[in-house]
């Protein structure tokens, strides 16, 4: 395993982590992981090939009693554990909300750490910024938590470049969370300079743009019927086969590399920046191992030139979440 740190001052992690939304609804996801014992298998399984930061939310369903079940005992110094906090009401629920306010900060760390099972929390992000509640409050809230001990280090996940910088003028954040992969570049035009002037850290969800670019589906049949990526632009009418097409670009220079697409795809990001941690979900222990082995591979100023040639910034055909979910990000 390969570690980078999150951040001037932030924790050491593993080069890779693993995304466990999936784990903890498996009805949003095509998922394999069906019960608490199918989660703490692969979370175990993580462990053992050297991943140490597990990234989970308060609104992934069971996933944060499910990663706090698997980290129970000596486990738990092993890893970076982090959550997040925000939305007020399940994925996917027309009721949901974003509370950024000091008292909603507080109830909801408590409750993580109660479902977790843990005394603290490593890395604490705010899942997207609230307009209605001023930045300075929410982040001087979770500054708060850091002075309690309940709380090691803040992250902010899809902020704007302007909100960020006057989130770290309260306190240091450590990681900014956002979407970034093959199809999903915007990070390269304000953020990433941002963050390294700041020392912050990008950890990348989504990297293999939800297993698409990873060449893991040839229709939307491939996906369970109430797979909420159904509904995603990108998986829609005309985007659906564009992005294929591009899909299977990737998937040729990945033959000639003798590597899969994922694997391609991985080591493309972490050769971006030293600071930028992907941190893919999957539920199956062969696909972490697969993950994990994007490690060993060493792109040239040819793979680049190539890759950039299939995949430019812009390649991807339709807008990464429908317009509800597009304008929670960048407040």
């Amino acid at each position: 395993m390969q570690y980078r740190k999150l951040g001037r001052n932030g924790p050491t992690v593993s080069a890779i982590g693993l995304g466990c939304m999936s784990i903890g609804i498996a009805d949003i996801y095509t998922s394999s992981v069906k019960s608490d014992d199918d989660a703490v298998a692969l979370i175990n399984h993580a462990l053992k090939l050297g991943i140490t930061l597990l990234d989970t939310a308060d609104i992934y369903g069971n996933s944060e009693r499910q990663v706090g079940k698997a980290l129970a005992g000596a486990k738990r110094d092993k890893v970076v554990l982090a959550t997040k906090f925000g939305f007020t009401g399940p994925v996917g629920s027309a009721e949901r909300t974003i509370d950024g306010s000091a008292a909603y900060v507080k109830k909801a760390c408590d409750a993580s750490l109660q479902r977790l099972g843990v005394d603290f929390i490593d890395l604490y992000y705010l899942h997207r910024v609230d307009p209605s509640v001023p930045i300075e409050e929410t982040v001087g809230a979770m500054s708060k938590l850091v002075q309690e001990g309940k709380v090691k280090h803040l992250g902010l996940s899809e902020p704007s470049v302007a909100t960020l910088r006057r989130a770290h003028k309260v306190h240091p954040i450590a990681a900014v969370q956002s979407e970034y992969s093959l199809w999903s570049r915007d990070p390269e035009d304000e953020l990433l300079p941002t963050l390294q002037e700041l020392g912050i850290a990008l950890v990348a969800y989504s990297p293999l743009g939800r297993g698409f670019i990873a060449g893991r589906f040839k229709s939307i049949d491939d996906l369970a019927p109430d797979d909420w990526r159904r509904n995603n632009p990108r998986f829609q009418g005309e985007n659906f086969a564009k992005n294929l097409a591009l899909v299977e670009h990737v998937k040729a220079l990945a033959e000639d590399r003798d590597c899969t697409p994922a694997q391609l795809a991985l080591a493309w990001l972490l050769n971006r920046n030293d600071s930028v941690v992907p941190i893919p979900g999957t539920s199956s222990k062969g696909r972490l191992e697969e993950n994990v082995a994007a490690l060993d591979i060493e792109l040239d100023d040819e793979d680049l030139e190539k890759i950039e040639e299939i995949a430019p910034r812009g390649a991807a055909a339709g807008k990464r979440y429908d317009p509800a979910a597009l304008g929670l990000t960048n407040q």
